[in-house]
C-alpha cells in the first residue's frame, strides 16, 4: 500500500522502482527486528560493565558489594550473546556495532531504577522464567522511553508503522529463550508471504490499475472518483486484485483485512466506505464468475 501510494504521488516511479522500494521495505522490517533485539541484548550485557564499575570503587557501598551481574550472565541472555547464527546475521546487516554506548548506558540506568529490577537482583536463586520476565520488563522500559522511540524512528522512519509487528515478534522471541539454533528462521521474511503473495499482488496491482479503476468507478454512485481518498482508492484496487487473483484467500478475509487497514491509514469514514464498495464489487464479480476460490467456504 505504501509503495503504491508513493507511486501515485510520483509518476516517474515505474514498476521496477516500485518493486525495489517494496523489497527494501521488507528487508528493513527484518532489520528493525534485529536492531531492536541487539539493543536489548547490549543493555542486558551492560550489567557486567556495571558490576566491574562497582567493584572498582574505592569505597563501595553495601549495594555495590551485593550487586550481581546476573542480567548479563544468565543462561537466556548468554544464549543470544553466544548465538552463532544471530551474530553472523548481525554482521551481515552491519548491526553488530550499531549500538551507541551512551544510549545503552542510559537505558540500563533507567532499568536499574525500577522496583522490578531491584527485586530481580534480590532473588536468591532466580529461575529461567525470572530471567525472561526481567528482559520483557526491560523491553517495556525501552518502549516507554521517549528518547528510545525517537532514535529508533530516526534510524527506521517506518518504526511507527512496524511497531506492533516488531513488539509482538520481540516478546515472542524473549518468551521462547534460551534461543534455539534456528530461532531466527521464524522471523525472516518468508518467500511465500513476501514474494509469492506480496510481489505478485504488487505487480498485478500496478499492471491492472486502469482495469480496477474502471470496475470501481460505476459502484461509487453519488461519489466523484476524484473525491475518493487516494489511500481508499489504492486499498480498493488491492482488494480487487486479491479477490480475483488469489484463489486460496477467503473473500471474507480480504474484506475484513482491507477494512482494518483503512482504520489505521485512512479517514474516519473510510471503513464504512470501503466495506460498502467492496461488498457491491464482490456481488458483481461473483455473478460474473470473476471471483473463483479453491476449497469450501472461501466464498463466504
Amino acid at each position: 500500500m505504501q509503495v503504491l501510494y508513493a507511486q501515485s504521488r510520483d509518476e516517474k516511479l515505474g514498476p521496477d522502482e516500485v518493486m525495489k522500494a517494496y523489497r527494501t521495505s521488507v528487508r528493513n522490517s527484518f532489520e528493525l527486528y534485529l536492531f531492536t533485539l541487539v539493543y536489548l541484548l547490549r543493555i542486558a550485557e551492560y550489567a557486567a560493565t556495571d558490576y566491574t564499575r562497582r567493584k572498582a570503587k574505592h569505597l563501595p557501598t553495601d549495594e555495590d558489594r551485593a550487586f550481581s551481574p546476573r542480567l548479563a550472565e544468565n543462561e537466556v541472555v548468554q544464549s543470544l550473546s553466544n548465538h552463532a547464527e544471530l551474530q553472523r546475521t548481525l554482521r551481515a546487516y552491519k548491526l553488530d556495532k550499531v549500538t551507541e554506548d551512551d544510549k545503552v548506558r542510559q537505558l540500563y540506568q533507567e532499568l536499574a531504577k525500577t522496583d522490578e529490577y531491584k527485586a530481580y537482583l534480590e532473588l536468591p536463586d532466580p529461575t529461567k522464567e525470572d530471567h525472561i520476565n526481567i528482559l520483557v520488563h526491560l523491553f517495556k522500559v525501552c518502549l516507554g522511553n521517549e528518547a528510545y522511540n525517537d532514535f529508533v524512528e530516526d534510524a527506521y522512519p517506518l518504526w511507527t508503522d512496524d511497531e506492533s509487528l516488531i513488539v509482538g515478534a520481540i516478546k515472542k522471541t524473549l518468551r521462547a529463550l534460551p534461543a534455539a539454533p534456528d530461532f531466527l528462521e521464524e522471523y525472516r521474511p518468508s518467500r511465500e508471504a513476501t514474494v509469492e503473495f506480496g510481489e505478485q499482488l504488487l505487480r498485478l496491482a500496478c499492471r491492472e490499475d486502469k482495469e480496477y479503476f474502471d470496475l470501481i468507478e460505476p459502484t461509487l454512485k453519488n461519489w466523484d472518483a476524484d473525491r475518493v481518498a487516494i489511500i481508499d482508492m489504492i486499498l480498493l484496487k488491492m482488494a480487487l486484485c486479491e479477490l480475483t487473483h488469489f484463489p486460496t484467500i477467503p473473500t471474507k478475509v480480504t474484506l475484513n483485512e482491507f477494512v482494518e487497514v483503512s482504520k489505521t491509514y485512512s479517514t474516519e469514514k473510510s471503513k464504512e466506505f470501503i466495506n460498502g464498495i467492496l461488498d457491491r464489487l464482490m456481488k458483481i464479480l461473483i455473478k460474473e464468475g470473476k471471483i473463483v476460490k479453491e476449497g469450501r467456504g472461501l466464498m463466504e
